[in-house]
């Protein structure tokens, strides 16, 4: 928000101030998930959730209420009410999300050192080669904190008995830069897809 409003100020020579709020943790999260819940409710997709224990474990569901997936209420809308744990869940859910520890601890901190360093660089330091090498790396820490995050929410998630949608899947390989985001952070292409593209597209009709 500060580089944002920083931004916006520079773009119209005015000082916007920063008022000094303190927000939760995860507040985009919460404010995505409820407004699934609310749209889809109004569409009839989903039925009225008069438990306020319930809906409030569903928007501040901890498991990735930091850094997604964005899960929907109608993914864990039965588990809410009644869900399993067993001990083959368990240890898959613990497996995912030591591996989703490790593409963030290992992989995205290393490549961050790298960039890092490179960014800190004056202009005439970079040769053509280095800035690419940068950018490179930069796109792969990227890739491996969100999917690391992810991967880390869904094993924990699994661990409980909630079984999370993916987020990553393989993105890289794709043929397509259309493809490329139906893979890259799906929970969110699709919210867009299915909230905002579609609502604007009745609007317009």
């Amino acid at each position: 928000i500060r580089y944002s409003l920083g931004t916006i100020g520079s773009l119209f020579h005015v000082d916007i101030p920063l008022l000094e709020l303190s927000l939760p943790i995860g507040i985009s999260f919460y404010t995505f998930q409820a407004m699934s819940y609310l749209i889809d409710l109004y569409r009839g997709d989903v039925g009225v959730q008069r438990s306020v224990l319930n809906f409030g474990t569903y928007v501040s569901l901890f498991p990735q209420l930091i850094a997604g997936p964005i899960v929907r209420y109608e993914t864990v809308a039965a588990e809410i009410k009644g869900r399993t744990e067993t001990l083959d869940d368990f240890t898959e859910g613990a497996r995912r999300f030591m591996v989703g520890l490790s593409k963030k601890a290992i992989l995205a901190n290393s490549l961050a050192l790298i960039v890092d360093s490179i960014f800190a660089l004056s202009p005439e330091k970079v040769s053509v080669a280095m800035s690419w090498y940068a950018a490179i790396a930069y796109l792969m820490q990227v890739y491996y904190d969100f999917s690391g995050y992810s991967d880390m929410a869904i094993g924990l998630g699994r661990m409980f008995g909630f079984h999370f949608l993916e987020n990553f899947t393989f993105p890289f390989l794709s043929k397509s830069v259309t493809e490329f985001w139906r893979r890259w952070h799906i929970s969110l292409c699709t919210w867009f897809r299915d909230y905002v593209s579609v609502s604007y597209t009745h609007l317009t009709l």
